[in-house]
């Protein structure tokens, strides 16, 4: 179910929030302990295919490895390739599957792929 405003703004004001935006485009995570995961990535349409999504996920990635990040976990829809390649172009790595994960309002479901980078090496 989408987010109400409410739990949106209750979100962005915690400190384990990680909020990057651009002039078109804005992407949300969050970071706890050693690991984030990012919820969205969004890029409007005129700014697609210009790097925008990169340059956020790199501030992003950045943000993250100051603050003690090792990993970083995504869900992505296993229908959405460009998306799969940009995660990949940035070291992520299939770990998972959640199957029927995307409810479209008409059409069958969708799955989940999970992937995650490796940002700083565990220590022995």
């Amino acid at each position: 179910a989408p987010w109400s405003a409410a739990a949106f703004s209750q979100f962005l004001a915690d400190d384990v929030c990680a909020f990057v935006t651009s002039e078109n485009a804005f992407m949300l995570g969050r970071l706890i302990g050693d690991e984030a995961e990012v919820l969205t990535l969004a890029v409007a349409p005129v700014a697609r295919r210009q790097g925008a999504a990169l340059a956020l996920m790199t501030r992003f990635h950045a943000q993250a490895a100051e603050r003690g990040v090792a990993r970083i976990f995504l869900e992505v829809s296993a229908e959405n390739p460009a998306a799969i390649a940009l995660y990949q172009k940035l070291g992520y790595l299939q770990t998972g599957k959640r199957l029927r994960y995307y409810q479209p309002p008409a059409g069958p479901s969708i799955d989940a792929l999970i992937m995650s980078v490796t940002l700083i090496a565990s220590k022995p």
